[in-house]
């Protein structure tokens, strides 16, 4: 009984101590206001310690969608301990990326850190300065600049072509696909071959290893919940997950370091100058690490972090946006139709869409546009303010984290008509080239790749419209709920029937 007693007066203690903290923590903050007459922006009623995760559903870009009608274009939102201002407005996000841009260069990570054995290596979300600036460079001349793209562009026919044979064959043997699979395993591919084209064009074991431990990386970081990543047990291994994540990364850091060996190892063979092969990314990455005169010197982990970030970006941004313009046109039969009317119009029925014939294809290329405008590759842009300042008459503190909403942007009717629509002709009349579209980011942030998303999109759509029908299976629809968190990736598989209407190896 005396224990029982005793726990209670315990627990009771240990309430009145926290409501005693909070109490102290508010009225130290309205203090700092009224002295320094801050501005923040405006903010629900939040609950103590948890904040607004009650307002929250387990979509996050429509809640803040929902949330911002009410509390304005920049509103202040708290999840558990972490705050952020979230902007729903393309003129807020303009002030952000291009008037504001240089105290916005950097980017905050969503997903716990302690787990990641290359830690402060990354590029996606390096802060903004000299690694990133020289990262940045060496992409945007070397790596993904316009020569080196067409150097690759048989890889991506190539590929085109597999994917193409593989889904006849499903056709002839009246099989479903899982579409969804079939073009994530499309861009694993294309991107394994153009990093590392010497390692894999005859090693298909190792292209499967790699593929494999990027994807068991990819699980268990999403494997962490939100009380994981904002609350109070990011600082907790719990439930094992950080120490899953740990070993399958070592696993990956073993592979990428035997893989970059071999690479040296041909190098040294080749000193005599006889060696005349095309250099790949990561040809290029370890040129780049050899060299003494380089601006920045950078490092092997560095390198294997880069490459990892390539691989996650080719299944979260590429892929899934071809999943989802392909649902949204089977699901709009008068589009696809239009569509195919436009291929066979330029290219004929002899052969195949290729990447070259992408100008003379606006249909197409709006077709494209407003399926990444329905369904953004990245939901959210993140960024960090680096320096005090104001943004729409609010103050922003050096530290503040920014989530821009490019998911409610993009589906703003104050911008868009008939936001909701599937309608490619919006893009006939115009190029989309504001911040209301902002499908791979903006800013000095934007996104490094978005040359290749569109060539692969562009030729990888085509072929499907040209060469197939589509049945669903177990319906006349794809289900296109999206799923929970910031990802906005689709809920259910697309289970298809592809039926073969043109068969371009014949």
């Amino acid at each position: 009984m005396a224990t029982i007693i005793d726990l209670m007066q315990y627990s009771f203690l240990f309430l009145m101590s926290i409501l005693f903290l909070l109490t102290i923590q508010f009225l130290i903050q309205i203090f700092i206001n009224k002295r320094g007459k801050v501005r923040h922006p405006p903010s629900p009623q939040a609950l103590p310690l948890f904040g607004h995760i009650h307002l929250l559903s387990s979509s996050l870009p429509k809640s803040f969608q929902t949330l911002a009608r009410k509390y304005g274009p920049l509103m202040q939102i708290r999840i558990y301990t972490s705050t952020f201002l979230v902007v729903s407005n393309p003129n807020i996000a303009e002030e952000i990326l291009k008037t504001q841009d240089i105290y916005f260069g950097t980017r905050f990570e969503t997903c716990p850190t302690d787990y990641n054995i290359y830690r402060g290596s990354g590029f996606i979300a390096s802060p903004f300065g000299a690694y990133w600036r020289f990262m940045r460079k060496l992409s945007m001349t070397k790596l993904f600049n316009g020569p080196q793209l067409n150097r690759f562009n048989h890889i991506r026919e190539q590929e085109i072509e597999t994917l193409l044979k593989f889904l006849m064959d499903c056709s002839r043997r009246g099989a479903t696909c899982d579409l969804n699979l079939e073009l994530e395993s499309l861009m694993n591919n294309i991107i394994c071959r153009m990093v590392m084209s010497k390692r894999f064009s005859n090693n298909a074991i190792g292209a499967k290893q790699l593929k494999k431990l990027v994807a068991e990386v990819m699980d268990v970081s999403a494997r962490f919940g939100v009380n994981q990543v904002f609350g109070f047990l990011k600082k907790f291994d719990i439930l094992g997950t950080g120490k899953m994540l740990k070993a399958v990364m070592l696993q990956y850091d073993e592979l990428l370091e035997e893989i970059m060996k071999e690479y040296e190892e041909n190098i040294l063979v080749h000193q005599d100058g006889s060696r005349n092969e095309e250099k790949d990314v990561m040809d290029i990455l370890l040129e780049t690490y050899r060299d003494p005169n380089a601006e920045v010197k950078i490092t092997r982990n560095q390198i294997k972090f880069f490459i990892m970030e390539l691989l996650f970006a080719s299944i979260d941004t590429t892929s899934a946006a071809i999943q989802w313009a392909m649902a949204e046109l089977i699901n709009s039969p008068s589009i696809f139709k239009k569509l195919r009317e436009e291929i066979n119009s330029v290219v004929g029925s002899n052969r195949l869409v290729k990447e070259s014939d992408v100008p003379d294809l606006p249909y197409l290329q709006s077709v494209i546009k407003e399926s990444l405008r329905l369904h953004p590759p990245s939901t959210f842009l993140r960024r960090e303010c680096t320096k005090d300042c104001k943004i729409n008459g609010y103050d922003v503190n050096a530290g503040s984290r920014i989530m821009i909403n490019v998911y409610g942007i993009m589906r703003d009717p104050d911008s868009w008509n008939d936001p909701g629509k599937f309608m490619p002709e919006r893009f006939m009349e115009s190029n989309g080239q504001d911040f209301r579209y902002l499908p791979f980011g903006g800013g000095r942030r934007g996104c490094v790749g978005t040359k290749l998303s569109y060539l692969v999109m562009n030729a990888t759509i085509g072929a499907l419209v040209q060469c197939f029908d589509w049945q669903v299976k177990d319906g006349e629809r794809v289900d296109i709920r999206v799923g929970a968190g910031f990802t906005g990736a689709m809920t259910v598989p697309m289970l298809c029937y592809p039926i073969t209407c043109f068969d371009p190896f014949h």
